[in-house]
């Protein structure tokens, strides 16, 4: 059998454990043979294993199948978060299941070898919880600001991470922060912390009813006495910018915690993509700060400025 992807899968690249000898072709050379099979009236095809293939490139790519942003819900806060590994991710598998979970395939198998983003869970997980065994004092939001803003954008060849069914760059809605680093992640300088409180202000801001709220918080006692002005006010590892109505401008507020060594210097850099949008140019302006022999664990406020300028339309 010869399987080729769908034009919405292109060229991405997935392992399937088949119950018969089979290939996977991308949507370019599944055209070609299609083309072939239809212009030659014995078409004849030899499947044959050829070997293991390393240091493939480029890599990471983002899979054709993994969620795209914006977050319609919430477009103030930036999705996806990261990306991680998901694809032809080989593993021990229990010997109960059939690998090609086919009831008829009676093979079984010590390994497998799955795609999906249930397989990207389980990684970013146990890096969450690596981290937590590193700190055990920090918190659910510290470390998840730790492996967003740690994430890498660039791939081994050193250009853009790219979308695996095109070829085509990446963009943060189809990769968020980027792919997850570990090592970074562990050996962290600043972060972005919020508290349940945070979290429920945040959930006031979004208009939920307050039974909605108690239910998700599982405490009756909560109460929405606090509202963010804009849902983006959430300390959060990053965000989205919206220009409504006659809004041209707008700022957030951020607070970072020092979890790094307590003499530290560090300064803010705003890089301005290129990007195609129907507000360019975007024109951003941020107050240089510097950190100045940091204490541990002591906090630091800063406003972001963003203003869109008048020639520009105010589409989103």
């Amino acid at each position: 059998m010869i399987l080729e992807n769908t034009a919405e899968s292109g060229e991405d690249s997935v392992a399937d454990r088949h119950v018969l000898p089979a290939v996977a072709v991308g949507k370019i050379v599944g055209d070609k043979i299609r083309e072939y099979v239809g212009s030659n009236p014995n078409p004849m095809v030899v499947l044959s294993f050829g070997r293991m293939v390393l240091d493939v490139k480029p890599a990471s790519v983002v899979a054709a199948f993994s969620s795209r942003g914006p977050n319609n819900l919430t477009p103030q806060i930036l999705k996806p978060d990261v990306i991680g590994p998901r694809g032809n991710i080989l593993a021990g598998w229990i010997g109960v299941v059939e690998p090609s979970t086919v009831h008829t395939d009676t093979r079984t198998s010590p390994f497998n070898i799955l795609s999906a983003t249930f397989m990207s869970c389980p990684h970013i997980s146990g890096l969450a919880a690596l981290i937590k065994a590193a700190h055990p004092k920090w918190s659910p939001s510290a470390i998840k600001s730790a492996l967003l803003t740690t994430a890498y954008t660039l791939d081994n060849t050193n250009t853009t991470l790219h979308e695996a069914s095109v070829g085509a760059i990446s963009i943060p809605w189809a990769h968020g922060a980027g792919h997850v680093d570990p090592q970074k992640a562990l050996s962290h300088g600043l972060v972005y912390d919020a508290s349940a409180d945070d979290y429920i202000t945040f959930l006031c801001s979004l208009n939920y009813t307050l039974e909605q709220i108690q239910t998700i918080a599982q405490n009756p006692n909560v109460n929405c006495s606090r509202r963010f002005s804009d849902p983006g006010q959430l300390n959060y590892p990053s965000f989205s910018i919206l220009f409504r109505s006659k809004k041209r401008v707008v700022r957030y507020t951020r607070t970072l915690m020092n979890v790094g060594d307590a003499n530290s210097d560090y300064s803010v850099v705003v890089d301005g993509p290129s990007v195609r949008t129907q507000i360019l140019p975007l024109k951003i302006f941020l107050i240089l700060i510097q950190f100045h022999s940091i204490t541990h664990n002591s906090h630091y406020h800063f406003n972001i400025l963003i203003s869109l300028p008048h020639t520009q339309s105010m589409n989103q």
